[in-house]
């Protein structure tokens, strides 16, 4: 079975990363989304509130589901069968830190691929740090994320 990972913060996840993860689910039999736990990158919402905002984010797509892992990527990917990575380009700005984590995987784990994915023009500009911050002020998300993740943005507390 053709296997891939999308990993990712998902610190909410928006509707850029589900166009990616719907190409995804397109090319390969099984997508396993898989949320880092990232203690490092001081998410706002725990691993286990991430975890079920991508789940009820993807009722639509029955061949993916969502875990959450931490540690080495490739370890993750090879232990779970995966054939590749999969990881979205929103700008040429995203591209030199992923192609050196790309290079840095394959150094690491040669036979599983890395896979660029670019979402739609319009998801472009979206990123879970702009979400987060407009969602701060009381400004509208909804063109951005789910419902439920807005729902959550606006019950969260921002520090």
């Amino acid at each position: 079975m053709r296997h891939c990972i999308y990993p990712g913060t998902f610190d909410p996840i928006t509707y850029g990363h589900l166009d990616v993860l719907a190409r995804a689910a397109k090319l390969f039999e099984h997508v396993t989304v898989a949320v880092a736990s990232n203690a490092g990158k001081n998410p706002m919402f725990t691993s286990a509130q991430r975890q079920h905002l991508v789940e009820s984010s993807i009722t639509h797509l029955p061949n993916v589901t969502v875990t959450i892992f931490d540690g080495l990527l490739v370890e993750f990917a090879i232990a779970q069968k995966a054939q590749a990575i999969i990881r979205g380009l929103r700008a040429l700005s995203d591209f030199e830190f992923e192609f050196n984590m790309a290079l840095m995987n394959r150094h690491l784990k040669p036979e599983l691929e890395t896979i660029f994915v670019m979402p739609n023009e319009q998801f472009s500009y979206t990123s879970s740090t702009l979400v987060k911050q407009v969602a701060k002020y009381g400004g509208d998300v909804s063109h951005f994320v789910p419902p439920g993740v807005t729902a959550a943005l606006k019950q969260a507390t921002f520090e």
